[in-house]
């Protein structure tokens, strides 16, 4: 990483105009939105949804992005002359080749050979350039070799996801949600619902939830092929899938740093299956088409909605609209694409039909 010589005034000025302008980028755009998703209002339960797509990247990791360049600037990385370097293919390179093109930074992302053209467009309309490894499980030695070769910074997300947020507050998603809550007659939620990839949202909700001493559960949502869900009932840290998460966003063949099990109240194992039943189902209902990861925080929800209708138990739920779907036309959209990778969402459209009628859910 490029660390700043301390008496460069032209570089410690430089520095302070690239804080401001990502600040100012954060206030033009507000705030997200905090969606009604329709039950039956007999159930005596909400459930909302934080719509993430409206950033102006499309995508939840636009908060990721912004926090991990202030990080990195604020902590003397990142200067007027510095090369960015990720290792992503997919929103979190789109969003920080955004911020990249604000500073008026070059800007790397690191990928699989296998990376999708679509991909590789969205990151290079913002700007950055990408560079294809052969091998994806030496995508983030790729990545850091690169940075060292060119002076530059690896933003590292999955290292630094936890800790880039101010997790006490500052405007970040845990804040916000509570915030919107404060006039709805379930102001402060049951359970928050999000996937994991990096691993910094849960750790941003869970800890905001602890610090201002709110009852509030977090439940964390885990696709096929992932490690944070075998590694959290095992409660063993070092195992590996060796394999890749077909839900774009979350899941990872190893437990990345960033993901903190002790702040993490439930975790739900969903296929890959009725993740895309329950996007589909959701996108229906919504009148708007949802990312695959959001199918998978549905699925989490509704099984969570029937758990507290079967006890009784009134109050609200909060998951994620991480990005929307207009990106997964040619996947997630495409009966055979899903007929390709073997997937049946038929019996998971019944299930998610059956609960919304009557509140059942699956043991």
């Amino acid at each position: 990483m490029t660390h700043l010589d301390r008496g460069d005034e032209a570089s410690r000025t430089w520095v302070t105009e690239a804080i401001a302008a990502v600040e100012a980028d954060a206030n033009r755009s507000a705030d997200t939105h905090l969606l009604p998703f329709p039950l039956p209002v007999e159930w005596g339960i909400d459930l909302y949804l934080k719509d993430e797509s409206v950033h102006p990247t499309g995508s939840l990791k636009h908060r990721l992005a912004r926090s991990l360049f202030l990080y990195g600037l604020c902590n003397g990385w990142i200067g007027p002359r510095t090369t960015i370097v990720e290792a992503s293919s997919g929103s979190t390179a789109v969003s920080e080749a955004y911020f990249a093109r604000m500073l008026r930074l070059p800007f790397i992302a690191v990928m699989p050979a296998s990376t999708s053209a679509e991909k590789i467009v969205q990151i290079e309309f913002q700007g950055g350039r990408c560079h294809l490894v052969d091998d994806p499980a030496r995508v983030c030695a790729e990545a850091q070799r690169l940075a060292a070769d060119l002076g530059g910074h690896f933003m590292d997300q999955f290292t630094y996801a936890e800790r880039a947020t101010d997790w006490r507050g500052n405007n970040n998603i845990a804040e916000s949600i509570y915030s919107q809550l404060a006039r709805e007659r379930h102001a402060v939620p049951a359970w928050i619902v999000v996937g994991a990839g990096t691993g910094g949202t849960g750790a941003t909700v869970g800890r905001y939830a602890r610090y201002r001493r709110l009852p509030t559960k977090l439940c964390v949502v885990d696709p096929d092929n992932s490690a944070f869900y075998p590694a959290w009932v095992a409660a063993d840290w070092s195992i590996r899938t060796g394999k890749g998460s077909r839900i774009e966003g979350i899941g990872r063949p190893a437990v990345e740093p960033s993901f903190l099990p002790s702040v993490v109240d439930r975790m739900v194992q969903v296929p890959d299956a009725a993740s895309l039943a329950a996007m589909r189902a959701g996108s229906a209902l919504l009148g708007r088409r949802l990312g695959g990861s959001t199918g998978t925080n549905l699925w989490g929800a509704f099984g969570l909605i029937a758990e507290m209708i079967a006890e009784g138990r009134t109050g609200s739920v909060v998951t994620l609209i991480c990005d929307a779907g207009d990106r997964y036309a040619d996947t997630y959209y495409a009966d055979d694409w899903v007929a390709a990778q073997g997937l049946n969402l038929t019996p998971h459209l019944a299930t998610i039909d059956r609960f919304l009628s009557s509140g059942a859910w699956p043991a």
